[in-house]
């Protein structure tokens, strides 16, 4: 008998950490269903990028509030959860607090958790203030309802949880408070249970500390439904990150390879097509996007990636002009139709056509508020390009369903018949110089 709390932490463990591999495997395989882009060139750029934004988030702190404040939580738990390293080896091998060994450093250590658990509680209750009280317009967008404003506040309430049982730990934890190293915090929540039988006070830090790696174990499981994902895809986000000059759009291959076709003065235009081609039977490239398939794995990336901060629509013009357009809720619908094909492959073992694509939830009358000012793309924190998802969406509704708005398709058929967007005859597009 004396095994069996070994036992079931090993269980515990092995359940846990089962489930989390089991969906980055899901996740994985999920980011893959988008096309093949190279995103490999300047590693030292990249690298650059990551530490800067993702491990530095210099990005944040241009507003410096939340910046310093996430920063502190951010810092905090990655910090304190160092200790579920020593909670791991005294679960499977019975032993208590097995790295008190390390003597005066373990104190400095443990001291240095609990000042930080303190900061961190003092963040999150700031953050839901912020959120709930203050109500900072961004939180309380339209897409900001049911699920997505719960769920930040599921991560908050999760974080004050795990914080209050990792001091309410140490400081029922006996030995450790006569010790006097490394309690800076828990010590004057220690006299809360002075008077309590220690047997009563032994279940008490035993309790905080089985809940304490339950929870985390549990919140390890529920980043992959939360925006808190980007606590793990932040990293890969921001090095993928496209690096060309904002502004800078590719340009599709097959429509180069044709153009530079029609300008090749040694190109019969008349001739008949090559048979290796013909006989091709492969799909032709479809231009743009209509579905996820269509986008590359790096903005599926950035759909998991996107921590719905707000911050993208807080600063698009459209958006602030009463467009329907947000940028956070252009990543939030791609991102909800990804999971949707996800489970769609799970059941049926291989997708099966569902008459849904990004166009079931992302209107025409949102992808082109888009001004193409990229100012979203420049404030996102790690580095999210909703832009490029638009584009791809207009090109697709342009080349492969000649649906672009009145005003577009008129300019373009000027461009066509007048070498000009106004409706006049190309050679009268001098006449201004006349003109006193």
């Amino acid at each position: 008998m004396q095994y069996l709390p070994n036992i079931l932490f090993a269980i515990l463990l092995i359940i846990g950490i089962g489930f989390f591999a089991k969906n980055v495997r899901k996740l994985v395989r999920n980011i893959k269903l988008g096309k093949a882009v190279d995103r490999t060139d300047n590693s030292s750029l990249r690298l650059k990028n990551m530490i800067n934004i993702a491990l530095g988030q210099s990005k944040m702190v241009r507003r410096p509030i939340a910046g310093i404040l996430h920063i502190i939580v951010y810092v905090g738990f990655i910090i304190i959860n160092i200790e579920v390293i020593e909670i791991i080896i005294d679960g499977l091998f019975g032993t208590h607090r097995v790295l008190s060994f390390l003597g005066g450093f373990y104190g400095v250590l443990i001291g240095t958790f609990e000042i930080l658990a303190l900061l961190v509680l003092i963040s999150v209750i700031i953050f839901w203030i912020r959120r709930m009280v203050i109500r900072i317009p961004r939180f309380w967008n339209k897409e900001m309802k049911g699920f997505p404003k719960n769920d930040a506040l599921y991560i908050l309430y999760f974080e004050i949880i795990l914080m209050t049982l990792f001091l309410t730990m140490n400081a029922a934890d006996t030995a450790f408070q006569q010790a006097n190293s490394g309690n800076v915090i828990s010590q004057f929540i220690a006299p809360l249970f002075s008077g309590i039988h220690p047997e009563t006070l032994h279940v008490i830090e035993r309790t905080t500390w089985w809940l304490h790696i339950a929870g985390i174990l549990i919140f390890l499981n529920y980043l992959y439904y939360s925006k808190h994902l980007h606590i793990l895809l932040a990293f890969p986000n921001t090095y993928y990150a496209n690096l060309n000059p904002l502004g800078e759009f590719d340009n599709l291959q097959s429509v180069t390879d044709e153009v530079k076709m029609m300008l090749d003065p040694n190109v019969d235009p008349f001739a008949a097509p090559d048979e290796t081609e013909s006989n091709d039977d492969s799909m032709p490239e479809k231009f743009g996007a209509e579905d996820v398939f269509d986008l590359n794995w790096v903005q599926l990336l950035n759909a998991y990636t996107c921590t719905e901060c707000g911050r993208c629509t807080s600063v698009c013009p459209a958006n602030i002009t009463g467009k329907e357009l947000s940028p956070r809720a252009i990543m939030m619908k791609t991102r909800d139709r990804l999971e949707e094909v996800g489970k769609n492959i799970d059941t049926n073992g291989e997708f099966k056509l569902d008459d849904k694509n990004l166009f079931t939830t992302i209107s025409d009358e949102e992808i082109w508020a888009c001004t193409s000012c990229n100012a979203c793309v420049e404030e996102c924190p790690v580095n999210i390009d909703p832009l490029s998802i638009i584009m791809d969406m207009r090109r697709f509704q342009v080349m492969e369903k000649s649906a672009a708005p009145q005003e577009l398709n008129v300019m373009m058929t000027n461009i066509e018949n007048n070498a000009a967007p106004w409706q006049y005859n190309q050679l009268d597009r001098l006449n201004w110089k006349d003109e006193n």
